[in-house]
């Protein structure tokens, strides 16, 4: 099967979300066992731990978005006609669009705010508004995805008719 390049650009934004899950795993861990048996501790692990943990969220929510492999309750939708089980996709999709779109602004305006009020990590004083930037690129890419989403459930609903999990738009 040939990959497309949206396929290509999923499969970075998921490798992106595992990186951040497993640099929040290996802080934790890390954190824990200095804690532990060295009763000593690295500098902004918990500053760091939690920003990178809001990332993750982030770029895992583009990831999921696009795919539609995000968790769904299908009462509805399994006993709904072909016909209607698209309108809903496309309303759900439209309404998860219009919903991650609101919450990336107001991200984008976290992280201008967090810029001009210098806000910094409690141990070493590092800025923390590049870790706020990197959440709000992946908010914004969970909208490019969504937008591209719904475009084809409309124009192009043969282009993810692949069964997902026992979904298929038809």
């Amino acid at each position: 099967m040939k990959r497309d390049f949206m396929d290509r650009v999923i499969d970075t934004i998921e490798w992106l979300a595992a990186l951040f899950i497993g640099i929040v795993a290996l802080d934790i861990f890390v954190a824990v066992v200095l804690r532990k048996f060295f009763n000593t501790s690295i500098p902004d692990s918990y500053d760091f731990g939690k920003l990178l943990l809001g990332t993750l969220i982030f770029w895992g929510i583009a990831a999921t978005s696009y795919r539609g492999t995000h968790i769904t309750v299908d009462l509805v939708w399994s006993s709904a006609s072909v016909r209607g089980k698209r309108y809903i996709d496309v309303f759900a999709t439209l309404v998860l669009l219009f919903v991650v779109t609101v919450h990336t602004f107001a991200i984008f305006d976290k992280v201008r705010g967090t810029y001009h009020d210098h806000v910094q990590t409690f141990d070493l004083n590092l800025p923390v508004w590049p870790l706020y930037a990197l959440a709000w690129a992946g908010d914004a890419a969970a909208v490019m995805l969504i937008a591209i989403r719904t475009w084809q459930l409309i124009f192009r609903p043969e282009r993810l008719a692949e069964p997902e999990h026992g979904r298929e738009v038809e």
